[in-house]
């Protein structure tokens, strides 16, 4: 199965708007490269009556990801109920042969993921994967050895996505260990983990806490201070490191306003949207914009996300500008002839090949997902492609 970013788009608008296209990325492909290729990654609830239908519709608008949710997304006495449904909608997708996303179900427990594996038999083919909420060392074990067991009964590439949202990871006591356990249990079990994921609502709730959409989540203080401990121990580039996504972003649509903007005019005047730009700001979606922005900018890839109106801005801003691109090359062929520094060809920074070389290999790799904006092209030219 593969997907590829922005294939909603014509040929003839990929032509206008990238200098190097997005390539398709296989799930069989390396575990870095899928797990980057999951952008926006969609939450459903499994208890909706028409998901084999709704997944359909959202890869045709350029979903590339999806998490059906067992779990807190759905009440207590709804589980059993869930469960059949998502067996009975996975398997109608199948049956319907029409392209599907990057596709995981969120479990409660071991028992629940044997049940769906179970009940989905031949069908366990449309997954891509298990997201294990609130995930430790003590608690994470059977849900890997499960997840190899059934990579070795069936030949699927299914993989799992952690969350680390336990109370062990956001007191401040207990983090370090719990960290540090949790990523040496995953690194032993390398090859079924894709990415790992954060629970920023699940975090804040530990302290009562609820950002709303005039802020980022790195502007509350406690739950920032976690992000930045999992990237540190998750997210080394060194070898040892995994793919930590981006946090949820939860509001889709509210007018009431606090804060001046956070986006500012002269973009969307350079590329002539200005609509757009009032589209953004009713949705409050500046927000998520400036939150994706500082996600990368703080070490994590993709984002979580519960409506479809969230996909295209977090896609748009991960495609690798033309500057940076640029930049990433040249870096690259420096550190292979040896290393140094130079000017970059924009002629406004240094590039020096040593420390840049990390960052340059991720960039190149992110460019080969999200494809190269042509010189000029902006966020702006790419979200409006996207926008009906």
């Amino acid at each position: 199965m593969q997907v590829r970013h922005f294939d909603c788009l014509s040929d003839e608008d990929r032509a206008h708007l990238f200098d190097q296209v997005p390539q398709p990325v296989d799930v069989r492909d390396e575990a870095r490269l899928v797990a980057l290729a999951l952008g926006a990654t969609l939450y459903l609830p499994g208890t909706r009556p028409a998901l084999a239908e709704d997944l359909r519709r959202r890869v045709r608008a350029g979903v590339t990801s999806a998490v059906v949710c067992l779990e807190d997304a759905i009440g207590d006495d709804d589980v059993a109920e869930a469960e059949v449904n998502v067996v009975r909608q996975l398997t109608a997708l199948l049956r319907s042969g029409d392209p599907r996303p990057l596709l995981f179900v969120r479990v409660r427990s071991p028992e629940q993921l044997t049940r769906v594996a179970e009940g989905l038999g031949e069908a366990l083919c449309v997954l891509s994967g298990f997201v294990v909420p609130k995930f430790t060392a003590a608690s994470g074990l059977p849900y890997l050895r499960l997840v190899e067991q059934l990579r070795l009964s069936t030949g699927l590439p299914l993989s799992v996505m952690p969350i680390m949202e336990s109370r062990e990871v956001i007191h401040r006591e207990t983090r370090t260990a719990a960290l540090t356990e949790a990523h040496d249990l995953l690194q032993a079990h390398r090859d079924v983990v894709l990415a790992v994921r954060v629970g920023t609502t699940d975090l804040s709730s530990v302290y009562g806490l609820r950002r709303g959409p005039d802020l980022t989540v790195y502007d509350v203080g406690v739950v920032a201070q976690v992000l930045s401990d999992v990237v540190n121990v998750m997210a080394r580039a060194d070898g040892t490191g995994f793919v930590v996504c981006g946090p949820v972003w939860e509001y889709f649509g509210d007018d009431h306003r606090l804060f001046k903007p956070m986006l500012r005019e002269s973009p969307f005047q350079r590329a002539h949207e200005p609509a757009l730009r009032t589209q953004l700001l009713a949705t409050h979606l500046d927000g998520l914009v400036r939150e994706v922005v500082l996600d990368r900018a703080n070490g994590m890839s993709g984002k979580t996300v519960i409506h479809p109106s969230h996909v295209m801005p977090v896609h748009a801003l991960s495609v690798v500008s033309h500057e940076d691109h640029q930049d990433a090359v040249s870096i690259d062929e420096k550190s292979r002839k040896g290393g140094g520094v130079s000017a970059s060809g924009y002629r406004n920074k240094m590039n020096e090949a040593g420390p840049h070389r990390s960052w340059a290999a991720a960039t190149l790799q992110r460019a080969h997902v999200f494809g190269v904006a042509r010189e000029g092209v902006t966020f702006v030219d790419l979200l409006a492609a996207c926008t009906p």
